[in-house]
């Protein structure tokens, strides 16, 4: 341990006793104790525990310099924090330890991540193909709680030449007997793409082959994460810089997936980009497998760069959180997602209605945490109000989440309208806490997150003719 690492324990305790206050404090989503939390790394399932490591500045809710803090459970709902993991104190992460991944082989885990570093202010750097350094850096552990050394494993120079300074999350996976790595990066000319990189021994790694769209999409591809579902072969990647058409009404970056058509390592084929979520608040998801084998995707629900709104809890001394842990599966041949199943052991059912015809009113009162579902929706009539301010409804051909009141103090903090076209409507799942909601369509082939302040819990349902269940999380 070196002066700089005891220096920022110190720095973060002192932070952390502040403690994060009330009122919009989550009840089953995983939130950093303080401060500010962005992106989840590491996701794994490690003899018999699920870690969640997280992008966290303790010191400013509004972001900084970047820590790794460290989660565990049982459950994935209920979330025990274990303090910080990795602290940006060698030359080669100085400026911050970035996104990365957990790969878990013969009882120990092998954390890989990016290490930033950004060199002092000068006028001809332009922090992206000048002034700034992207290195690779590996840190081990048998426990999941101790870790040893980092190492750090490549550099910039090691990329291949016609990259930008932008190369970084890497994420890993064994095929044969050997390991893979993919890392998103940016072109020096402004073309997103992934990386992937091979090695024998997880620790010395040689450039492979690149992953690209057919023509330019986008400038850079983060968080870049491949794995097979279902007999899908998904690429999931979250594009910045789409700009014109459908993208204008979109959020300021995207988080989406393509198919893959042949083989990711050799000769394969691209599907157009789907988005994983359609609301607002959803970024740089991350996916890892269960003990008993079902694919669990996690994302931060938060935006970066987004100055079109914003989240009230910064004046209580925090911002952000986890989406809650959804399982990956493929029904019909489309990729869906839906809350992973440990849910239904904390839940309560509060009303049980098989025909919202008989009743007018369905009204839920009170309830800050449930599960609603409404199913057998007719002829496509269906509308939703959260707290008064928030409107879920289908209408002319597509499903909307708009916000009454788009001003920044009001309970939409800003967000305005957020959308997805589809044919028709059979049945929506509401999953209701604190400050946010997540809503999963049509067996949850498209979903809408979105964080929300509301004065008050209420929900009202107008589906005639539909099934409601409404279940309180406890």
């Amino acid at each position: 341990m070196n002066a700089l690492t005891r220096d920022l324990i110190k720095l973060t305790k002192l932070a952390e006793g502040a403690k994060a206050s009330a009122p919009f404090r989550q009840s089953f989503h995983l939130m950093p104790p303080v401060g500010w939390l962005n992106d989840p790394n590491g996701l794994c399932w490690f003899k018999g525990v699920y870690h969640a490591f997280f992008q966290y500045s303790p010191f400013d809710p509004e972001g900084g310099v970047k820590l790794w803090g460290h989660y565990t459970s049982n459950d994935m709902i209920g979330w025990e924090y274990q303090g910080v993991a990795f602290y940006p104190d060698q030359p080669f992460d100085c400026h911050g330890v970035y996104s990365g991944c957990a790969f878990i082989e013969d009882g120990e885990m092998y954390i890989y991540y990016t290490g930033n570093v950004k060199l002092e202010d000068r006028e001809d750097y332009d922090y992206i193909n000048t002034g700034r350094e992207a290195n690779t850096v590996l840190v081990t552990s048998k426990d999941g709680m101790q870790f040893g050394r980092k190492k750090e494993l490549m550099r910039n120079t090691d990329y291949p030449s016609d990259l930008s300074r932008h190369v970084r999350d890497p994420k890993v996976w064994k095929q044969g007997d050997t390991y893979y790595m993919i890392q998103g990066a940016r072109t020096k000319a402004d073309v997103g793409q992934a990386i992937i990189f091979e090695s024998k021994d997880m620790l010395n790694w040689t450039f492979k082959s690149r992953v690209e769209s057919g023509e330019p999409f986008g400038y850079m591809w983060e968080c870049p994460d491949y794995f097979e579902i279902g007999g899908v072969k998904v690429l999931s990647a979250s594009v910045q810089g789409l700009e014109g058409g459908v993208w204008e009404h979109r959020n300021v970056y995207q988080s989406g997936y393509f198919t893959v058509e042949g083989d990711i390592l050799e000769k394969y084929a691209l599907s157009e980009y789907h988005l994983w979520d359609y609301g607002f608040d959803y970024y740089a998801p991350q996916s890892f497998e269960t003990g008993d084998g079902r694919r669990i995707l996690i994302a931060w629900m938060g935006m970066p760069d987004c100055e079109e709104y914003t989240n009230l809890t910064i004046e209580d001394g925090w911002q952000h959180c986890f989406t809650f842990p959804r399982e990956v599966y493929v029904k019909d041949g489309k990729v869906r997602q839906r809350p992973v199943k440990e849910l239904e052991k904390r839940e309560r059912k509060l009303q049980d209605v098989q025909d919202l015809q008989d009743a007018e009113d369905f009204e839920i009162e009170g309830c800050r945490t449930c599960d609603l579902t409404v199913a057998g929706i007719k002829d496509n009539a269906f509308r939703a109000v959260l707290g008064g301010e928030l409107i879920l409804e289908y209408r002319e051909g597509r499903f909307e989440m708009r916000f009454i009141d788009q001003n920044k103090t009001s309970a939409s903090a800003g967000r305005g309208l957020r959308y997805a076209e589809m044919e028709r409507i059979e049945d929506v799942r509401l999953l209701v806490d604190v400050s946010s909601v997540e809503v999963f369509v049509n067996g949850g082939e498209y979903v809408f997150t979105t964080r929300y302040y509301p004065k008050s819990a209420h929900i009202r349902v107008e589906a005639p003719g539909a099934q409601a269940e409404v279940s309180e999380i406890i």
